[in-house]
């Protein structure tokens, strides 16, 4: 049960923090976003995207996949960072049988949002 007075689980960088302090170099990829921002994020969380996932471990021979880094030319690191955030909530709460938080989104973003996640496939 989840103590509604600590706000902090509702944050998916927490949990993402956490989890980036267990893996190792092999276990992350660096997504990059049009404006050159890096983002060094868990390999099972950033295979929440389809189109991620068919880029690191799908049979054609993708750059990325032997790079272990994917540049978006078409997602700004605002928008970006929103999505990164959205695969750690993803994967902590995939399989909960309890209350799920809802994943917050603000306006001003949620058109570029929806397009990215419709491109990334998530």
């Amino acid at each position: 049960v989840q103590n509604p007075k600590n706000k902090s689980w509702l944050n998916p960088f927490e949990y993402q923090k956490k989890k980036m302090s267990q893996s190792t170099s092999t276990d992350t990829v660096t997504l990059v976003s049009s404006d050159g921002k890096e983002f060094k994020v868990d390999r099972q969380a950033a295979m929440v995207a389809g189109t991620i996932r068919a880029m690191l471990s799908g049979p054609g021979n993708f750059a990325e996949k032997e790079q272990d880094r994917i540049e978006f030319h078409e997602i700004s690191s605002n928008v970006l960072e929103k999505v990164i955030q959205y695969f750690y909530y993803k994967q902590k709460y995939h399989a909960s049988t309890g209350e799920i938080p809802e994943f917050p989104i603000e306006p001003e973003i949620a058109l570029e949002l929806l397009m990215a996640a419709n491109f990334l496939d998530v």
